[in-house]
């Protein structure tokens, strides 16, 4: 992979739109009409704040919209503009913007009599994020910006987001009908046209690949409506088999935390540095101590005592290198020391207890058989009852099958998205970032003043 396809946000640079007193007011309308610009403002003044200042009213337009009114748009550019600096002959505004549009909205400028000046960033800068849009992505956008919003400085982890979130919720919701059954919804909300569906439209291919998960984790269970023998097992089936689904599940939860480990390094990493990257708990310490938990377990279950013993040397060094970063972090005395414990004693405990935490993947996938084979149970043996034993069966197979598929995709829903932000996302996010909020008001220039 190219380093320019690595998926982080979008380059942006700390510019000051500079002009003319006398030409002021256009060069800022027509930033304002490019709408590319995030200037500094007070937060009670930021674009976000006052953007239904200007929106909402006005004339209709030929899309049926509703744009600004004049007055509204000089109300507007007047705010924007009251956190200018000014001196007898210049003013400047400064800000945040896209590399992209640097070069593109000087050059607009130019005519005007302004331009865009690039300026250092100052110390400590929150740099606003802004994500670049890639194919499929805007359904998938939700699961990373409900728990935050990516930092500058971080990758974006919406494709690992995506394809965990879809493994674990295929492994507790594993059934062929049930799994056609959301691929069936994901294409109906494709072709729907309700204005009240509108905003979960884009959902639909996100729908849809969870439903195939879904399936294929059903035909490796054999079950389809529940454990109905309709489709073979072409792996295990659950009931049958609960020990052999738990191990596979916390096999899954390593292989996803390895994979979260790994984001968590680049992350810190390109926030502070390498020294941030090894010492951190979320970096290299973190991981080290992972991998040494992990072959401690992996070498007493195997009875291979080298195994455990080179887990403990791993799990060692990292937590001696995570101890001197939290007592740096401390400061000194014997405050810190016992702080530092303390810190080093929970940083163990949470990696056990995130690996264990992902045997709710095989929790939830035998409460899904079992509730499967309750039902199935159910209209087998009203089914040898004649015509009203039939219609008897058919209804108890219908509303039973109704309310175990909204009760287990429910539960498969908020599971996974449970263990996505709980176990992997508190290690690849260690802070929160900001969103890039473009200031943008519809002037209405003419195409010699429009950027």
């Amino acid at each position: 992979m190219r380093w320019p396809d690595v998926p982080q946000p979008t380059a942006m640079r700390r510019v000051a739109v500079v002009a003319p007193k006398q030409s002021w007011a256009d060069v800022l309308a027509a930033v304002a009409d490019r709408g590319v610009f995030e200037p500094d403002l007070a937060p009670s003044d930021a674009p976000d704040a006052a953007s239904d200042d200007h929106r909402g009213r006005g004339d209709r337009g030929d899309q049926g919209t509703t744009g600004p009114t004049a007055d509204a748009v000089a109300a507007e550019l007047r705010r924007v503009s009251a956190g200018a600096i000014s001196d007898d002959d210049v003013t400047a505004l400064a800000g945040w913007m896209p590399v992209a549009d640097v070069g593109v909205v000087a050059e607009c400028l130019e005519p005007l009599g302004g331009s865009v000046v690039e300026l250092a960033w100052p110390a400590g800068a929150e740099v606003p994020t802004l994500l670049p849009e890639r194919r499929g992505s805007a359904a998938l956008r939700p699961l990373v910006d409900t728990y935050a919003t990516v930092p500058y400085r971080d990758l974006d982890p919406i494709w690992f987001a995506a394809a965990a979130y879809v493994v674990m919720f295929g492994m507790m919701f594993g059934d062929v009908g049930d799994g056609l059954l959301l691929v069936a919804g994901g294409l109906l909300l494709r072709r729907a046209r309700s204005p009240r569906l509108r905003g979960v439209r884009p959902m639909w291919p996100f729908i849809v690949t969870l439903g195939v998960s879904a399936t294929v984790f059903g035909l490796l269970y054999g079950e389809c409506f529940g454990p109905t023998g309709i489709v073979p097992a072409l792996w295990m089936n659950p009931l049958d088999d609960p020990e052999l689904l738990l191990v596979v599940a916390i096999g899954v939860g390593a292989v996803l935390l390895a994979a979260a480990y790994v984001l968590a390094i680049v992350n810190r990493w390109r926030e502070a540095g390498p020294g941030a990257a090894l010492w951190a708990p979320a970096g290299i310490a973190g991981a080290a101590v992972f991998a040494g938990i992990a072959l401690v377990a992996g070498g007493v279950v195997g009875s291979e005592a080298a195994v455990w013993g080179i887990g403990l040397v791993v799990a060692g060094i990292g937590l001696g290198l995570a101890a001197v970063g939290l007592h740096a972090e401390a400061g000194h005395g014997t405050a810190a020391g016992m702080q530092t414990g303390i810190e080093l004693f929970d940083l163990v405990l949470r990696v056990g207890s995130n690996l264990v935490s992902f045997a709710r993947l095989a929790a939830f996938g035998l409460t899904h058989a079992a509730l499967g084979l309750v039902v199935w149970d159910a209209t087998t043996s009203l089914w040898h009852g004649g015509g009203v034993g039939y219609l008897a069966a058919a209804l108890v197979f219908v509303i039973g099958r109704v309310i175990t598929f909204a009760l287990e995709a429910l539960v498969a829903g908020v599971q996974a998205l449970r263990l996505e932000y709980y176990e992997l996302f508190s290690r690849v996010f260690v802070g929160e970032g900001r969103p890039f909020r473009p200031w943008h008001v519809p002037v209405g220039a003419t195409e010699e003043k429009r950027c």
